[in-house]
């Protein structure tokens, strides 16, 4: 059975060219490069929505960039804790 899947698409002839070009001088296929542009698409989605999170939740508890810096800074300075043993 196949792991992958085959897709068709449009896109604009100047675009494929470019597709092309990248992908010789990559050594990569043109399927490899449109995985690859679309795991990046997805992933910076993912990132775009943790930081909206991020920002309504700082902006729900009153605190503001400089708050959050200077905890992530005091943290990054703590002595590392051993864990808890229940």
């Amino acid at each position: 059975m196949r792991v992958t899947k085959i897709l068709s698409l449009s896109i604009p002839p100047e675009l494929l060219r470019q597709a092309e070009r990248v992908a010789k001088e990559e050594g990569r296929t043109k399927s490899e490069l449109f995985r690859e542009a679309l795991r990046r698409y997805v992933e910076e989605r993912r990132w775009r929505a943790l930081q909206r999170y991020g920002a309504t939740q700082m902006r729900r508890l009153g605190l503001t960039e400089a708050d959050i810096e200077r905890a992530v800074d005091e943290s990054r300075r703590a002595p590392a804790r051993a864990p808890r043993h229940r």
